[in-house]
């Protein structure tokens, strides 16, 4: 019973100092660039204050997650300084109760603020940025230009077979994708690559111009080969659906971050950008517990 109480006590002590830290650190945050934006939005381009209150909400994710580590970290020391401060930790200690007893529920706390965090960076903060970014470029910057990109990524699916279209660039005002691959999975095994010049949008369908079919073998690899002139491609996207699914890696899941590495490096393309992207997703939750072992007396 006398640990039970004493892991209470110690998570009591460390509760509020964690909730005070997510508090005050976002309020840094906010009171450093965020606001300092909002503001712009609204002088400048005239938003509402609806659109920037959905904004702000938007913003409010990303900017927890980087708080958990922080407030880990002040919470421990915070915790562990009062306990030593009144001596608590030199009773404990004489009561028999081991240091690393002392420390437990503290280090068990921070792995799961360290795995909810994981889980935060993965499902609700790219989600947010999504939203984030079409109302910023839609209905506050009214920004209805076609854009021109790099490196875009389709992948569709039609049965049991997958299709990835990579274009090495892609200009939605001429309907226009150049450099195209093409690479076919029937149950997970590639079955065909299509390369092509360019692809051009014209009466509702992507045509392929002066192009190359590879069927290929699983043990054999390229089967054969086809050259042809002109061919429509299956894929239902228009240029403007294009450019809306289209994503930054700050946007993405660790799944289609490794699904777009793997489409970029068989492409040799650099990927640096996006391997980065996954070692922060992983490395600022897990800095939570590490943290909270820095801060144990």
């Amino acid at each position: 019973m006398r640990l039970r109480l004493l892991d209470r006590y110690v998570l009591s002590e460390l509760l509020y100092p964690f909730i005070f830290g997510i508090a005050s650190f976002s309020s840094i945050f906010i009171a450093s660039s965020m606001l300092f934006k909002l503001t712009q939005y609204m002088t400048k381009y005239g938003a509402s204050g609806e659109t920037i209150a959905r904004l702000f909400m938007y913003s409010l994710p990303e900017v927890v997650n980087y708080t958990f580590p922080m407030s880990m970290l002040l919470a421990s020391l915070m915790a562990f300084g009062k306990l030593s401060g009144s001596s608590e930790i030199v009773a404990m200690k004489s009561g028999g109760i081991s240091y690393y007893r002392i420390v437990a529920p503290v280090l068990i706390v921070a792995f799961f603020v360290s795995m909810f965090s994981v889980v935060w960076a993965e499902k609700v903060v790219p989600a947010a940025k999504v939203q984030y970014g079409r109302i910023l470029e839609y209905e506050i910057k009214k920004n209805t230009k076609p854009r021109t990109q790099d490196h875009v990524i389709i992948k569709t699916l039609s049965g049991s077979t997958q299709r990835i279209t990579y274009a090495r660039r892609f200009d939605e005002e001429k309907g226009l994708m150049e450099n195209i691959t093409i690479e076919e999975f029937e149950k997970s095994h590639l079955a065909r690559i299509q390369t092509a010049k360019q692809a051009y949008w014209e009466n509702g369908s992507w045509r392929l111009e002066d192009g190359t079919v590879y069927t290929m073998n699983e043990a054999e690899g390229i089967k054969s080969t086809a050259k042809f002139k002109e061919q429509i491609i299956p894929l239902d996207v228009t240029p403007r659906e294009i450019s809306w699914e289209q994503k930054e890696p700050e946007e993405m899941t660790i799944r289609e971050l490794r699904e777009y590495i793997s489409v970029l490096e068989r492409q040799h393309q650099p990927t640096a950008r996006q391997w980065c992207e996954i070692y922060m997703r992983i490395s600022i939750p897990l800095a939570s517990f590490f943290f909270a072992m820095i801060g144990a007396p």
